[in-house]
């Protein structure tokens, strides 16, 4: 897959590097969950890129989490080709996509992604 698949076609994208294992991480999913539920409807998705390279710790992470949203690995861990395009240092890390497909916020993570999306959706 290409993110250009995602972005650039009309709609917010919150593109979110993540693992399993990362404590962190499993941290900010019933944020995006909550915002997903919300903001879907209006115009906001999410890709969640894995740095996982276990398949089977991925997806039961992804199922027991109920993360419905886009979900991609190619299970190279760190030698993923995103990490590298992206210059992914750390996880978790998102970035926010705007509807044309340029990258407008970065990082926000907690309650950052509320207030952001808030401010764009008004609501």
């Amino acid at each position: 897959h290409k993110l250009s698949e995602y972005c650039g076609k009309g709609n917010y994208v919150l593109i979110d590097f993540w693992a399993s294992w990362c404590g962190p991480c499993l941290g900010e999913i019933p944020i995006m969950k909550t915002n997903y539920e919300k903001y879907h409807p209006k115009g906001f998705d999410i890709v969640s890129i894995s740095l996982d390279a276990d398949e089977k710790a991925w997806k039961k992470c992804i199922e027991e989490n109920k993360m419905t949203w886009t979900n991609l690995s190619d299970l190279q861990g760190w030698k993923s080709e995103a990490v590298a395009l992206y210059k992914v240092k750390s996880v978790p890390v998102n970035f926010l996509v705007d509807p044309q497909g340029k990258i407008i916020a970065r990082d926000l993570r907690y309650d950052f992604l509320t207030y952001k999306l808030q401010e764009i959706f008004g609501f």
